[in-house]
């Protein structure tokens, strides 16, 4: 079993009386396939690029996304189980077949989001999308005051840090901000087939062009098997666009133990409980992600 698939069985089997259960999942993405996976927990499902009502992905990749954070491992006999089995999911397409889209369709998604929040009980927002264009995507721009005003609306927000690295300021938009919760690979060491591309040390690293250090933790994203857009069947996929959902999942069991945890309540949890690796600061923030010390009620 790699790390990938470790950590996934893993922040599963730490507190097996948590599953994420009561906590809505947002994720922003390409959409979700009905996978067996998802049960009847697909809460939701608004289509931003071309209005369908009824759930569906034409790329794959936010089903794999959203079945690291919830899948139930029903098609595989529990192997390949989601970080929080029991979370309900409410999956907003905003981006194309190709896996592109537009800035203007992840603000919509967002605002639809934040509109539904309490309908929906939407706690914590997966984005593993982001743009690493030098126009238009400082600190000032329109992506990231999208993510800023779900966070200031309570959401807890977490962004994938992008596949740009390993140079300095190569951390993707709205990964940049000042409040979401942006996550690396922890195992980007490892050379890996990246949307056709074979990488390594990809992980996007910081600071920002502010001076800001980046990413706040690492999850592990190389090689994750989750499912896929086709009936009962899984697949192969690697970048901090899988590592960020481990982190998301994780964030959901804490949430499902401490409903009055606030966002920035989680965010210094995951500050006080990650695992130092003793890399550069712009490399692994705060360090690892470590479930079973995420969700203890004390640690030595």
């Amino acid at each position: 079993m790699n790390r990938a698939k470790q950590m996934i069985h893993w922040g599963m089997g730490t507190d097996k009386a948590f599953t994420g259960r009561g906590v809505g999942v947002a994720v922003l993405d390409t959409g979700i396939y009905p996978h067996i996976d998802f049960g009847q927990r697909i809460a939701a499902f608004y289509d931003v690029v071309r209005g369908r009502p009824c759930p569906y992905d034409d790329n794959g990749h936010g089903t794999h996304i959203s079945a690291i954070i919830g899948g139930s491992g029903e098609a595989s006999e529990g192997k390949y189980q989601g970080v929080a089995p029991g979370c309900h999911l409410i999956s907003v397409k905003v981006l194309d077949s190709k896996g592109g889209g537009y800035a203007s369709d992840v603000l919509m998604g967002l605002k639809w989001i934040r509109e539904n929040k309490e309908r929906l009980g939407i706690r914590v927002v997966n984005i593993s999308v982001g743009s690493y264009s030098r126009r238009n995507m400082g600190e000032n721009s329109a992506l990231v005051r999208g993510v800023d005003a779900a966070w200031d609306d309570g959401l807890v927000v977490v962004v994938a840090a992008g596949n740009n690295g390993p140079g300095r300021m190569t951390v993707t938009t709205p990964g940049i901000s000042r409040k979401v919760i942006t996550v690396g690979c922890s195992d980007d060491d490892k050379e890996v087939n990246v949307m056709g591309t074979r990488m390594v040390d990809y992980s996007g690293r910081g600071p920002t062009r502010a001076c800001v250090c980046k990413p706040e933790i690492l999850a592990p994203g190389a090689a994750v098997i989750s499912c896929c857009n086709e009936e009962n069947r899984y697949s192969v996929k690697s970048g901090t666009s899988m590592a960020t959902p481990m982190v998301t999942g994780a964030i959901a069991l804490l949430l499902e133990k401490y409903p009055d945890m606030s966002n920035r309540d989680v965010k210094l949890r995951l500050r006080e409980r990650a695992v130092d690796l003793g890399q550069p600061r712009n490399q692994q923030g705060w360090g690892l992600l470590d479930v079973e010390r995420l969700l203890a009620d004390e640690v030595e």
